[in-house]
């Protein structure tokens, strides 16, 4: 391997393991927007609603929770939205959150359950399955 071939391959390895580090992304999650949500009622989808701060400690912990949780068998199908407390407080009053890291689950129309604050994965996990 030449100078150039090592270099390339450095390079590649580097990425690899920069991308590797960055936190899971659910793929069904999504920024709120009103016609969305309400098209996830109609179709009586399983919904979780993520009201969450880029500055709040306890939402950056729930994050990898519900990421995790969305991987898991059975969960795929549940769409996320993500709503910021900060920029999105009407969205914020007509869910009637008082604060940020509050998790509020629905099953098509009607909310199912809602938690504020709790970073324990399995209470996480019980307000999810509470959509089906």
């Amino acid at each position: 391997m030449n100078r150039r071939q090592f270099a390339t391959f450095a390079v590649a390895t580097s990425l690899i393991a920069a991308i590797s580090a960055l936190p899971a992304v659910a793929a069904n999650r999504q920024h709120f927007s009103g016609e969305a949500f309400s098209a996830a009622q109609k179709r009586n989808a399983r919904i979780l609603v993520d009201i969450s701060a880029n500055w709040c400690p306890t939402c950056r912990a729930q994050e990898p929770i519900v990421n995790a949780l969305m991987d898991e068998a059975g969960n795929q199908n549940v769409v996320i939205f993500d709503v910021d407390f900060d920029t999105q407080k009407e969205v914020v009053r007509y869910f009637n959150a008082r604060t940020q890291s509050t998790l509020i689950a629905f099953r098509g129309p009607n909310e199912t359950g809602r938690s504020v604050g709790d970073t324990a994965p399995q209470s996480i996990a019980s307000l999810v399955q509470s959509t089906h």
